[in-house]
């Protein structure tokens, strides 16, 4: 171990100080902010749940070793699984990330703040069943937290133009609430938080072409459960590692940043809880929410004047730049994880089908030879008004424009500047969303339980109140 002269080690690097500060010391006030939680948590839970429907996920759940359950331990949401918290937060955070219809933050990082439930629910409910029962206030408090922490982080600094997946974000965040709820001292959520960066971090190889693949579905899974690991070590005793960003050679900046610095655009509160961006109606990777919707609308335009998707011959899309670096894609698309993160996919089944579902991406349904045959008509374009638009602040606009021309020589145009789930169409979107939630209960529960879990869901103060473990005792199965 490298010292300083005389033996002492360097302070702890300024970001790591004022993320452990702001978890230990800054109190949430914004009742916009509780209120938004509860339903990013509903949504989280329903996305779980309907995951929970497809065997590529429920395949990789359950305890590491067959038939072990954890007296007191973390029970998983729509399963019969009770499991140690960090099995346990990989299970939940598997589970909501699946289908990739969790909510989003996009800046110069993208990625779901909703990811850290994962290890914030499978903590919270471990500690209520054993030691320490807590209140839902406390989740909604720490869901609070780690999407300022991941958002605010991501604002300004861009980990997937050095080859870093975002879930590093996500095992940062988890990594300091997590600490905090097990009542951890400031000085091992320092070290907690420090063991977490110097972690060898995710490529995003398994999010582009030619490796496109289903890690990406339970990467965040394997991050927020990684964060619990981490808190139990340092909560035993473990070190940490004071300039782990900014140590010359060795430290994060120098190793995986470029010899960078991060950047901030403002202080921790609760802003990413209050602003993050819903994914209502369609599960398909946020850059492309606009251009569905536009595509849904230009269907209807289509059969209004007696046409279908068979009489296009070119469609042109103007989008912004992050659109292009991520889900722009040409040629043969290989899995569900592929396509949903094609634009040209997402955009052609809508203009078909008029629906797009998680079970449009898999293999049976994308045999059609119809959404090949679109997808090669499709040419995408960046709009330097939109991508500004994307980083405004004030604005934190996801605009796409799609035009079609048909057969007769017409046109066609639709332009989306702010998908459903964003801050300002909230009033139209939460009814929406509740009733997503509706939808994703029915799958798995009876009548009577499914009105249990919405009496306890819809109401702030009924919720807020509630302890940890009969919350989540009334995800579990009946019967």
């Amino acid at each position: 171990m490298s010292m300083h002269a005389g033996g002492e080690r360097p302070p702890y690097d300024q970001v790591l100080i004022d993320i452990a500060d702001y978890v230990c010391s800054y109190t949430i006030a914004s009742e916009l902010a509780y209120t938004t939680a509860r339903n990013c948590l509903i949504d989280t839970l329903g996305c779980g749940l309907e995951a929970l429907e497809y065997p590529a996920c429920t395949k990789l759940l359950g305890p590491i070793v067959p038939g072990t359950t954890v007296p007191n331990g973390a029970r998983v949401p729509g399963t019969d699984y009770q499991l140690d918290p960090v099995q346990a937060a990989f299970n939940i955070g598997a589970m909501i990330r699946w289908l990739d219809f969790n909510d989003t933050w996009l800046a110069a990082e993208w990625g779901h703040p909703s990811d850290n439930l994962g290890g914030i629910l499978a903590v919270a409910d471990w500690l209520s069943r054993s030691a320490t029962p807590l209140t839902m206030h406390a989740v909604l408090t720490a869901m609070i937290k780690a999407h300022e922490i991941q958002g605010c982080l991501a604002l300004e600094n861009s980990f997937n133009k050095v080859g870093l997946d975002h879930v590093v974000l996500v095992k940062v965040a988890s990594t300091a609430v997590v600490a905090q709820m097990l009542g951890l001292t400031r000085d091992q959520i320092l070290a907690a938080l420090s063991l977490a960066w110097v972690d060898g971090q995710s490529l995003r190889t398994y999010r582009h072409a030619p490796n496109t693949g289903s890690r990406k579905s339970w990467a965040a899974g394997d991050a927020t459960s990684r964060a619990v690991r981490l808190a139990l070590m340092v909560q035993a005793g473990e070190m940490g590692y004071p300039s782990v960003l900014t140590a010359k050679v060795w430290g994060f900046y120098d190793v995986s940043f470029r010899g960078h610095p991060f950047r901030f655009q403002r202080p921790y509160g609760s802003y990413v809880m209050e602003n993050v961006l819903f994914k209502i109606s369609y599960p398909a990777e946020f850059h492309a929410q606009t251009a569905v919707e536009a595509a849904m609308a230009l269907r209807a335009k289509l059969l209004a004047a007696g046409k279908s998707a068979d009489d296009i011959i070119s469609i042109q899309l103007r989008t912004h730049e992050a659109c292009l670096r991520i889900i722009d894609k040409k040629g043969p698309l290989t899995n569900p994880a592929d396509r949903d993160h094609c634009v040209q996919y997402m955009v052609a089944v809508p203009l078909i089908f008029g629906h797009l579902t998680a079970s449009d991406y898999e293999n049976t349904f994308a045999a059609d030879p119809r959404i090949d045959a679109l997808r090669e008509k499709m040419q995408c374009t960046e709009e330097p008004a939109f991508t500004a638009d994307y980083h405004d602040p004030e604005k934190r606009s996801i605009a796409n424009s799609l035009t079609v021309t048909l057969t007769d020589g017409s046109r066609l145009t639709e332009t989306v500047e702010y998908p459903l789930g964003h801050r300002r169409r909230r009033s139209e979107g939460i009814p929406l969303l509740e009733e997503k939630f509706r939808r994703n209960l029915a799958r798995r529960f009876a009548p009577p339980q499914q009105q249990e879990i919405l009496d306890a869901s819809l109401n702030q103060q009924a919720l807020e109140s509630m302890p940890v473990q009969k919350y989540v005792d009334l995800f579990i199965p009946q019967g």
